[in-house]
């Protein structure tokens, strides 16, 4: 008897799309996540790099965290955004297709809501020690990238990486789901999966700047990458060893800390 072995490889929404339609659905989460970042590096500008929530209240905290998060994670969710919206289309058309992928959309930000209050109050934490005591921002920092670094080289990292690289039979699992709030249990789940492969990297914000437009980038790189390239996986324990070596330098390069460094002293 044969036995079929699935090698677990990046979602490949072409062999489920027609290209046209292929090509439609990514352009629009492009667009959505261009004006993302449009709207972010618009609000950073005026704001700059400073430790803590810089003061901003939560609210407005999370409209800019849910634009952050807009801006940095569509690209890489879009695989299994895309499927799911087509499979969507095909059991309803109209009010209902709008509703179901609200409802999955909100899932999905409802998770990453939800760890913006925690980074909310993190950062508020961080900031009145900094505040108190500047050269705590050294070993705070420290803290933060060899946190960071330990959870990219760590297992629990590879579960969930392993999950968005290849989330077909979760996919196929989330078909067998029931009403009421299929399409919400849906994006929660997947959200799920997909912050505990990346909270890790939004953490290193900290040090860096919670709104420090050149930290964004490259940090949305690194995912879009993990995720979706062959050697993803090898890029995120390339990541964790530098996020390490960072930890041992950060107490003695205060320059690798502006998101932790007081104004006065920058």
């Amino acid at each position: 008897m044969r036995t079929v072995t699935m090698e677990k490889q990046p979602l490949r929404t072409g062999v489920l799309m027609p290209a046209r339609e292929l090509a439609l659905a990514w352009g629009l989460i492009m667009v959505i996540a261009a004006l993302a970042w449009l709207f972010t590096v618009g609000q950073a500008r005026g704001m700059g790099i400073g430790p803590g929530t810089m003061g901003m209240a939560l609210p407005l905290f999370l409209v800019l965290w849910l634009a952050m998060m807009a801006a940095m994670m569509l690209p890489s969710v879009a695989p299994v955004a895309v499927t799911w919206a087509r499979g969507i289309g095909r059991q309803s058309d109209g009010a209902e297709r709008a509703a179901r992928t609200t409802e999955f959309l909100g899932g999905y930000l409802l998770v990453w809501t939800a760890f913006g209050l925690l980074a909310y109050g993190g950062l508020a934490l961080t900031g009145r020690l900094v505040e108190r005591d500047p050269d705590a921002g050294r070993w705070i920092g420290a803290a933060a990238f060899a946190l960071a670094g330990l959870y990219q080289l760590g297992p629990l990292k590879y579960v969930c990486l392993r999950h968005c690289r290849s989330p077909m039979a979760q996919l196929m699992r989330y078909a067998g789901y029931r009403p009421p709030l299929r399409d919400l249990r849906v994006g929660l789940h997947h959200g799920g999966y997909c912050l505990g492969c990346c909270w890790a990297l939004m953490v290193v914000l900290v040090p860096l700047g919670v709104m420090n437009v050149a930290a964004m980038a490259a940090i949305a790189v690194v995912i879009f990458l993990e995720k979706l390239w062959r050697r993803g996986p090898q890029l995120a324990r390339v990541a964790g060893v530098a996020f390490l070596v960072l930890a041992v330098l950060a107490p003695f390069q205060s320059w690798l800390l502006p998101g932790l460094t007081p104004g006065d002293m920058m």
